[in-house]
């Protein structure tokens, strides 16, 4: 039987050390975990099973069972959290996100060779012009 892992994909949390990934699952915990909600609780407010929640906590869903985007804006509702980088978590690329990259795959070619000191300059500059206007 074919198994998805979702300690694919990971993101850093910011009250991580440096190096230390988070997965869709942990993250999901993490977020069930501080809004106070039980497994039961939390599946009920999205509209699916506990035990299917339990999965994704747990990094063992199905192949063909991944969240769909649908459920991930549920549990982004629910759990207060970041919708798009629950969706990168979770293996799926936001729809903002993907319409600018097919817009501009150069600049994101680009982007992408980039290391962490180059990109922090790229925000820190784009930030700085966003303030001033």
């Amino acid at each position: 039987m074919l198994t998805k892992n979702c300690n694919q994909s990971t993101i850093f949390e910011s009250d991580q050390q440096a190096g230390e990934a988070m997965t869709f699952g942990e993250k999901i915990r993490s977020l069930r975990q501080d809004n106070e909600f039980t497994l039961r609780e939390l599946a009920e407010q999205v509209g699916v099973g506990f035990t299917y929640l339990s999965k994704i906590e747990n990094s063992k869903l199905n192949f063909g069972d991944a969240p769909s985007r649908k459920l991930i804006h549920k549990l982004a509702d629910a759990l207060h959290a970041d919708e798009h980088e629950l969706l990168l978590l979770a293996g799926k690329v936001p729809e903002t996100i993907r319409h600018r990259v097919i817009e501009r795959p150069d600049a994101f070619r680009v982007i992408a060779g980039m290391n962490d000191t180059e990109l922090d300059a790229i925000i820190d500059s784009a930030a700085g012009k966003s303030a001033r206007q």
